[in-house]
């Protein structure tokens, strides 16, 4: 990542895979209309226990949403972003939208402002945007061919009229690009969603990725489908399938490129607040808010204390580190044959340790890790999808269903672990490792690698030595 960007995105928890460590977010569900139809969303409004995006327990005004977001700054320092991403498109409810950035910026100067859009409407909002000092968009583009499209949209509502078919997906995409570009020209750094969908535009996400990178994205987040039938998407209604991680990882590293890739995405609530993985939106409902007396000055010195701290702990990092040396893009660098494979390891952690309990874990990040170090490649939640009532399903056995979330994984870290999943986890292949808790985890992942490659459990066969 450039320099100049990567000071940009230094506190910003989505844009950045280093940040999301330390910095929070809060999503101001504030726009309810939106102008497409997708065939993985409903939005829905009442259920607290699903994680996905066009899900929110409180639809705020303006002025809701920035006591909410005054109420999560002070009781959170961390906080860094309020992100405006639905639940339906923020462009669609302009006013309620840029109402909410104006009276932020008067009472919380110091937020960065964002927005998710799926880009019909960005092309006439630019300007708007950048008057408002939004400095960071996030567009969901799943396609730039119409024939996928159809596929994915079964209708936009564009200039009074709703469009369906192919004519719909095929005007959503040139605004979509147009919009893109007119984001660049701007200097406002655009991030591009993608949803992977199995059989309907997952090569195709390939082209996607160039074009974008042509047009002025600087980060590419590939994500896996949400579809279960009982979200009531029409997906999921009609059992198209999700992605498995193995799918993923292999698109994502076939789009890896000269453009940043995101791989720590949550596929957030529309209300989601605090760290990425672990959302306390349940702490800060209006009636809770409304109780809370908050002392503004206080909240902003602290929220200021805590980022020059960070700061400066991630600037020792950087000068620590050794220097990587240059390699040629797309080229894939010579390396001894006993360097040791590649093993992917789930840690459960929080704040970049490894910090939970392996019972404790709802989700796991996902490091491959390697003789050129531990690298990000993805999460995996670890419980039912959701907990609620009857029609968000049954839920099944919590360890059976954490181990084959973690298929494909060599090992599991963690900070304690009881003697029951350790031996499933066993079984199953999986080694559990207790020994690095409250260690940074790509330090720990690394340990562990490396105990692994002393043992003499990564060597690699003739044909993985040829293809190296």
């Amino acid at each position: 990542m450039p320099e100049a960007i990567r000071r940009q995105v230094a506190d910003h928890p989505c844009y950045s895979e280093q940040a999301h460590h330390h910095f929070a977010r809060m999503h101001a569900a504030v726009a309810p209309a939106c102008n497409i139809q997708c065939h993985y969303c409903n939005r829905k409004y009442d259920c607290a226990n699903e994680s996905r995006p066009g899900v929110v327990s409180e639809l705020l005004s303006p002025e809701q949403a920035v006591r909410k977001a005054l109420a999560v700054a002070a009781a959170i320092p961390q906080m860094s972003v309020l992100g405006i991403a639905g639940p339906g498109d923020p462009l669609v409810n302009p006013e309620r939208t840029f109402a909410t950035f104006r009276l932020l910026a008067e009472k919380a100067p110091d937020l960065k402002l964002c927005v998710s859009t799926n880009g019909l409407a960005l092309p006439d909002a630019v300007s708007e945007l950048a008057r408002h000092n939004v400095a960071h968009v996030t567009i969901t583009i799943n396609c730039i061919d119409p024939d996928v499209g159809a596929q994915i949209y079964p209708w936009i509502f564009w200039q009074g009229r709703r469009v369906r078919g192919r004519e719909a997906a095929a005007i959503l995409i040139e605004q979509q690009q147009k919009g893109l570009a007119m984001l660049a020209e701007r200097g406002i750094l655009a991030k591009v969603n993608s949803v992977m969908i199995p059989g309907v535009n997952d090569r195709h996400l390939v082209e996607v990725s160039k074009a974008v990178k042509a047009k002025g994205a600087f980060l590419h987040n590939l994500m896996p489908l949400i579809a279960e039938a009982e979200h009531g998407t029409f997906y999921g209604v009609m059992g198209q399938r999700s992605p498995t991680p193995a799918e993923l990882k292999a698109l994502q590293d076939e789009c890896a490129g000269d453009m940043a890739l995101m791989r720590h995405c949550r596929q957030c609530r529309a209300d989601a607040v605090g760290l990425l993985g672990e959302d306390r939106g349940a702490e800060f409902t209006m009636e809770k808010v409304e109780a809370m007396e908050i002392d503004f000055d206080a909240a902003l010195q602290r929220r200021l204390e805590f980022r020059a701290a960070v700061a400066a702990e991630l600037e020792t990092k950087r000068e620590r580190a050794p220097q990587a040396s240059p390699v040629t893009l797309h080229r894939r660098a010579p390396r001894p044959a006993d360097d040791g494979r590649p093993v992917l390891m789930a840690v459960a952690a929080k704040r970049g340790l490894v910090f939970e309990h392996f019972g404790h874990a709802r989700e796991f990040l996902i490091y491959e890790a390697s003789a050129a170090g531990a690298k990000l490649i993805g999460h995996r939640r670890a419980a039912q999808y959701c907990f609620g009532d009857a029609e968000c399903g049954e839920a099944e056995d919590v360890l059976a269903q954490t181990i084959r979330a973690l298929a494909g994984c060599e090992a599991v870290l963690c900070s304690r672990i009881g003697w029951e999943p350790w031996r499933e986890l066993e079984a199953a292949g999986i080694q559990p490792n207790g020994e690095h808790a409250m260690e940074p985890v790509e330090d720990a992942v690394m340990a562990v690698w490396r105990e692994m490659l002393a043992a003499g459990r990564l060597v690699r066969s003739v044909a993985e030595q040829r293809c190296a």
